[in-house]
């Protein structure tokens, strides 16, 4: 195993062990978790270099892995504050150069995430619909799987031959939703609520990356708020919205 799969494999441990002691859906965790060092194990037993050169240019940071600390902004007055929530994105940007150099380039891209929230907001499911109420507790959960397009404007001090170097990239990421959980505690036992008619399925969001070699700082904030118009709570429509801070990863 070379050093990069084996970084990879740490990466895991650790989400293992941060994750486990929270409620979470194990199995889909451990599924997620396993798929996403798998391939970045495989890759990066081929991918010797940052760069994959084609004749006189090259491409780079065709693969992403995105962790973040999520937090949801502009949620209703006196909704408790959230505890631990987290995301993982992971997916393929095809690189476009728009110069011979290759420093300035487009990034257009596809992509999975997975985010939880546990926030003080609870929704039930009743015969009439569904029904918001404050709560004083934050173990209602909030669970995403996304399909995303990034979309880059990408700035970078690279060449073909060089292993590590400066890049600030900026642009929006497009989500699709796939599927929904919201989950709220009843006499200690959580109920949930799958797929939801009121969540919004197609979001927008501002992205920045920026950093050196491995490591770079990711933002994104929501352009869009999560739920749809019909999500009401005292007369006035939830307008929440996501922030998240966090790492990304570029290979090849």
């Amino acid at each position: 195993m070379n050093n990069d799969c084996t970084f990879f494999v740490i990466i895991e441990l650790y989400l293992r062990s941060i994750m486990y002691p929270i409620n979470l859906d194990v199995l889909i965790m451990n599924k997620i978790l396993n798929l996403i060092a798998l391939f970045l194990c495989v890759v990066s037993v081929y991918a010797q270099k940052d760069s994959l050169q084609l004749g006189d240019k090259y491409l780079e940071d065709q693969l992403y892995l995105d962790f973040t600390y999520n937090v949801l902004r502009k949620q209703p007055k006196d909704v408790a504050a959230s505890s631990f929530s987290y995301g993982i994105s992971a997916g393929y940007i095809r690189d476009i150069p728009l110069v011979k150099s290759g420093r300035m380039a487009f990034g257009l891209g596809l992509g999975y995430g997975y985010d939880s929230y546990s926030h003080g907001l609870k929704v039930a499911e009743n015969d009439s619909g569904y029904t918001f109420e404050i709560t004083s507790l934050t173990d209602n959960k909030l669970s995403l799987h996304n399909l995303e397009m990034p979309i880059q404007f990408r700035l970078r001090t690279s060449d073909s031959k060089t292993y590590s170097f400066w890049r600030v990239y900026s642009g929006v990421k497009l989500s699709y939703n796939l599927s929904n959980r919201l989950t709220y505690q009843s006499n200690n036992e959580p109920i949930p609520i799958r797929n939801v008619d009121f969540y919004n399925k197609f979001q927008v969001g501002a992205t920045l990356s920026a950093g050196y070699g491995t490591f770079n700082f990711h933002l994104y904030y929501g352009l869009t708020p999560i739920f749809k118009s019909s999500a009401v709570l005292d007369g006035t429509s939830i307008n929440t919205r996501v922030f998240k801070l966090g790492l990304s990863f570029y290979i090849l």
